[in-house]
């Protein structure tokens, strides 16, 4: 019977023998190789977790942007990817951050919705499931496939009450007005909070734990104003001179951020569900 440990897997796709192995939490360890080299092998908790993570990685790796960790492969339930050694962020690293996250969104995607090539459509964001599939325009994709089965689910769990989700889906509907001028459809890390944004010690931003897929720009730079992201106004200025973005970016935001904070509302409760009312609120009285 095959080991499934973090070692035993570190050393069969990577092909080297293994030095030591630190558990960092039940779900990731820190795994030594002969020679010096550091991987982590992360357990996915969920089916096809750790195939999506892997496509994603290698389609952000394809765009040759912003930096990701290389991918030695997956077996079973864990990945074995390269440690990111860790510095601290710089305006200098931000700004060439903001400039490679532009060119990774314009590495574009077949479609919205669209997986990463060789991923599974039914992936994650997080611990939620997340569905890819294919949409023809943007508005109408988002609030399908984004927004509403997260509502819907919200709903059912008692998170967010029926009157309150009207204000929600009225948002969704009026969406073909509120999006802005029509994009074509962007690689998107798909997940970028800050959490996810790692800060190497050669000064140049990496990028973990994506939920891959094509949708609208706007989205990624909504999810660093979520949770905030070091030297933000630094990643934005360079992003902007790499790729400007279609003017009243900053009152849409808050579109772009229902979907977030309603996974969140169905994977941490009510709190998150009240700023999506209120982010849904201010789309609506504009």
């Amino acid at each position: 019977m095959t080991h499934q440990g973090p070692g035993d897997v570190a050393a069969r796709l990577t092909g080297r023998p293994v030095t030591a192995v630190r558990p960092l939490s039940g779900t990731l360890a820190e795994v030594t190789l002969e020679g010096g080299r550091v991987v982590m092998v992360k357990l996915g908790e969920e089916p096809g977790a750790v195939e999506a993570e892997a496509a994603g990685l290698r389609w952000l790796a394809e765009a040759s942007a912003v930096r990701v960790p290389a991918v030695h492969g997956h077996e079973g339930r864990r990945l074995v990817i390269d440690r990111v050694p860790q510095g601290r962020p710089t305006a200098a690293a931000a700004v060439r951050f903001g400039r490679d996250l532009a060119a990774l969104h314009a590495a574009g995607a077949p479609a919205f919705g669209a997986p990463p090539p060789g991923g599974p459509r039914d992936a994650y964001i997080g611990l939620a499931p997340m569905r890819n599939t294919d949409g023809g325009d943007w508005p109408s994709w988002y609030a399908e496939h984004r927004v509403l089965p997260y509502l819907r689910r919200a709903v059912d769990d008692g998170t967010v009450r029926p009157a309150e989700a009207a204000v929600i889906e009225e948002a969704c509907a009026r969406l073909s007005e509120l999006a802005g001028p029509p994009e074509p459809p962007a690689r998107l890390h798909g997940d970028l909070w800050n959490g996810n944004v790692l800060w190497g010690d050669e000064g140049e931003a990496r990028l973990i734990d994506p939920a891959a897929h094509g949708g609208h720009r706007e989205t990624d730079l909504a999810m660093l104003h979520l949770f905030g992201c070091p030297h933000l106004d630094r990643v934005l200025d360079g992003y902007q001179q790499a790729a400007p973005l279609a003017d009243g970016w900053t009152d849409r935001i808050g579109l772009h951020q229902l979907f977030p904070l309603l996974v969140h509302a169905v994977l941490f409760g009510r709190g998150y569900a009240e700023q999506a009312l209120a982010q849904a609120r201010t789309a609506l009285a504009r």
